[in-house]
């Protein structure tokens, strides 16, 4: 397989060398395990010119130009900060944008670490799929292309030849998923133990720091969910909600919606967990006395929301995140 990996100024030259790196490590596991007698994966970084790229941080990075002739494009994320204006900084990658949707159109398979989502998108790739990125910068990717389904939670999404991952780290995930795709499970499994990467992350959820996720919301329900979160271990009730408002509960329900896109009860949720995750990781109060600090008076109901929201239990994610 011939892979390309693309770099262009200011993208994270982890995420370059991380991918190359762990391909390089699968080539030794797959001759070790005399599976092939060359190397399966033909790895090259490559750029729009033949020329050193700079990457954030300064970093120069020695590219060959890209002729088109590759199985694989993978395309890292760049420097990013949720202020920046976004048009600005993908106005300045049109030429890298145009590679993209060239190899698109030729069959090649794309591949994005994180907010390289945002360059594939631009190319036209994401529409009419499944995709995911950073979790800082989900819902921003879902407003700009709402042709794409973006699945926020998930690590690493494919949609025919589409390949989009979240943050950093997922590149190695990334790498370790074209690993098994190409050669199997057993040279994944060898080069993931070999290199200490995970092997079964399936979500960034439990990464997620709910703090740092501005929601798009309009002045009636931002008041809306001050008075929730100021409400936080009492029991849900549209009409007591709607009645601190002085609206009915459709009336309530309808301009809420308007201003969010969802129900107030998916917030409370979320803001519900969200406390969870802050007791489990920031205090001792043991985990069942947890439940009804948060409004759950039955225990089992946050347990089952906490495992379907962020993927790992209440005590696996303690052991995990816990301050020292």
């Amino acid at each position: 397989m011939r892979v390309g990996i693309l770099a262009y100024d200011d993208c994270f030259a982890t995420e370059v060398f991380a991918v190359s790196d762990i391909l390089h490590m699968a080539n030794q596991v797959a001759r070790e395990k005399r599976t092939t007698h060359v190397d399966p994966f033909r790895v090259s970084v490559v750029a729009v010119d033949a020329e050193p790229v700079t990457a954030a941080g300064g970093f120069g990075v020695v590219a060959r130009r890209w002729q088109h002739d590759h199985d694989l494009l993978v395309v890292p994320g760049f420097d990013l900060s949720p202020a920046e204006d976004l048009d600005s900084r993908l106005a300045g990658r049109r030429r890298e944008i145009d590679v993209i949707r060239k190899a698109g159109r030729r069959g090649v398979h794309v591949t994005s670490v994180c907010v390289g989502a945002f360059l594939l998108g631009e190319a036209g790739l994401l529409d009419g799929r499944r995709s995911t990125t950073s979790w800082l910068f989900a819902s921003q990717l879902a407003r700009r292309y709402p042709q794409s389904t973006v699945c926020a939670q998930s690590l690493v999404v494919t949609d025919g030849h589409v390949t989009t991952t979240a943050a950093f780290s997922a590149s190695l995930d990334l790498a370790t998923t074209i690993v098994r795709n190409h050669l199997g499970g057993a040279v994944a499994r060898a080069t993931a133990r070999i290199t200490l990467v995970s092997e079964n992350r399936t979500s960034q959820a439990p990464y997620v720091v709910e703090s740092m996720v501005t929601p798009a919301t309009g002045p009636f329900a931002t008041a809306v969910q001050r008075w929730l979160v100021d409400h936080l271990a009492e029991p849900y009730s549209l009409p007591r909600l709607a009645a601190a408002f002085h609206v009915s509960s459709r009336t309530l329900l309808r301009r809420y919606g308007d201003d969010v896109g969802a129900p107030p009860l998916d917030f409370l949720q979320d803001t519900r967990i969200a406390a969870t995750k802050r007791l489990l990781a920031d205090t001792d109060v043991p985990i069942s006395d947890i439940p009804p600090r948060v409004g759950y008076r039955d225990p089992g109901t946050l347990r089952r929301m906490f495992v379907e929201r962020v993927g790992i239990g209440l005590a696996e994610y303690r052991r995990r995140f816990r301050a020292p």
